[in-house]
């Protein structure tokens, strides 16, 4: 065992040893660290770091081609600003992607915590062979300004036109033309992709808007 900044590490030796140098390794550099800033800061494995900044919530997007409606699930989406314009990132091997290129339209569905499960599930299958809509029963309803549908069950609904497409980055620019929501719930809980197969519900609202009124826009 190895004493390290109160705490201990287990070093554990494969046959060879090889193990055992790398952990050691590791162990210096998180040491040098700790001296440095006088205080404990464990090094982190960078594949780890989005899962820091992961967005929310984890939202449906629509796609309809033709007769054939899809659903698919997206975790990273952004606010571009206030106008509003929104963008997500999706390629080819996602199913709806081809329609989101063509059609340049989708609907962003907002689902609420009751639905996390089948978020989940909806964006572990593909869309290609089977109709998400009726395997996992979601109510598809006419949207005002595009062919992609409203899902019923999901607390708002935003129409979106594309109006951009950085292809290096996968990354789809939407402007939002029309927003509806079910104000039945008065009390909706949405959940955000840690990344990891883990997920955090919203929980304790804190309200600062008095602070930030001159940098919010009228109607907000």
């Amino acid at each position: 065992m190895v004493k390290f900044g109160g705490k201990f590490a287990a070093l554990t030796l494969s046959m060879n040893g090889s193990e055992g140098v790398l952990y050691t390794t590791e162990i210096r550099k998180m040491t040098t660290v700790y001296k440095k800033w006088g205080y404990r800061m464990k090094k982190l494995p960078l594949q780890k770091a989005f899962t820091f900044l992961e967005p929310g919530p984890v939202v449906l997007v629509t796609t309809a081609d033709k007769d054939k409606l899809n659903v698919m699930t997206i975790s990273w989406t952004m606010v571009l600003d206030f106008t509003p314009r929104f963008a997500f990132m999706t390629g080819s091997w996602n199913f709806s992607y081809k329609s989101l290129i063509k059609n340049r339209e989708c609907v962003i569905a907002i689902p609420t915590v009751e639905y996390l499960k089948k978020t989940v599930q909806i964006g572990s299958i593909s869309g290609a062979k089977i109709d998400k809509f009726k395997k996992f029963k979601l109510s598809p309803l006419e949207a005002a300004s595009v062919k992609s549908p409203l899902i019923k069950e999901c607390y708002a609904n935003i129409e979106c036109k594309i109006i951009d497409y950085i292809q290096k980055h996968n990354i789809f620019i939407l402007e939002a033309i029309e927003a509806w929501v079910d104000d039945s719930n008065k009390a909706p809980r949405f959940f955000h992709a840690v990344g990891d197969g883990r997920f955090i519900v919203d929980g304790e609202k804190v309200n600062h808007r008095r602070i930030m009124m001159d940098k919010i826009p009228s109607g907000v």
